[in-house]
C-alpha cells in the first residue's frame, strides 16, 4: 500500500530542492554575465594615451573594437600605431581596424622652362618624330610615335615633373 500522507510532502521537498537549485543557477550565470566590461570610452582612452604622440591619428571605438584613421608618417609607424592600440587593452579589444594612411612627400613640380627644355631634349633624343614645345611648366607632345612607344616616352617626361605632359596632339602608330 502507497502512504498518500507522505508523497505530498515528498513533492513539496523535491520542490524546494528544485527551487534551491535553480536560484543557485540563476545567482551564477547572473555572476558570470555581470563580469566587469570596459566601457568603450574607457578603452578610447587608453588607445589616446599611446597614439597621443601622432596627433593625426584618430580613434574610435565601437563594442570593443578600435578603428585608426588619419594620417602617419611611415608604414612602420601605422603598423606600430596598430600595435600599440592592440596592446593598450589586451583583454577588452577585439581588434584593430587600422586605416591610417602613410602622407606622400609633395612632389615639387618644375616650371623652370630653360630647364625643362633641356632636360626634354635630352629625354626625347631617341624620338625622331616627336615634337615638344614647353611654356609655363607645361610640355606639350606632338609628331608621331609606335603605340610600344607611348608610355616610356610619358614616363620619361612625368619623371622631369612638369606641371603637366599634354600629349592630346600625339599621333600614336
Amino acid at each position: 500500500m502507497l502512504n498518500t500522507k507522505k508523497e505530498p510532502k515528498m513533492i513539496k521537498q523535491g520542490r524546494s530542492t528544485w527551487s534551491a537549485m535553480l536560484l543557485v543557477l540563476l545567482l551564477t550565470s547572473s555572476m558570470i554575465a555581470c563580469k566587469s566590461k570596459v566601457s568603450d570610452a574607457d578603452l578610447k582612452a587608453k588607445v589616446e594615451t599611446v597614439t597621443a604622440a601622432s596627433p593625426n591619428v584618430v580613434v574610435g571605438v565601437a563594442d570593443g573594437v578600435v578603428t585608426l584613421t588619419g594620417t602617419v608618417a611611415s608604414e612602420e609607424e601605422k603598423v606600430s600605431l596598430a600595435d600599440a592600440a592592440k596592446k593598450a587593452d589586451t583583454k577588452n579589444i577585439k581588434s584593430v581596424v587600422n586605416e591610417l594612411m602613410v602622407e606622400t612627400a609633395p612632389i615639387e613640380t618644375n616650371s623652370d622652362d630653360a630647364d625643362l627644355i633641356t632636360k626634354v631634349i635630352d629625354a626625347t633624343k631617341d624620338y625622331p618624330n616627336v615634337k615638344v614645345d614647353v611654356k609655363d611648366g607645361i610640355i606639350t607632345v606632338t609628331g608621331s610615335v609606335e603605340q610600344s612607344r607611348v608610355q616610356p616616352l610619358k614616363m620619361a617626361l612625368d619623371a622631369l615633373n612638369p606641371k603637366k605632359v599634354d600629349m592630346s596632339a600625339l599621333t600614336v602608330n
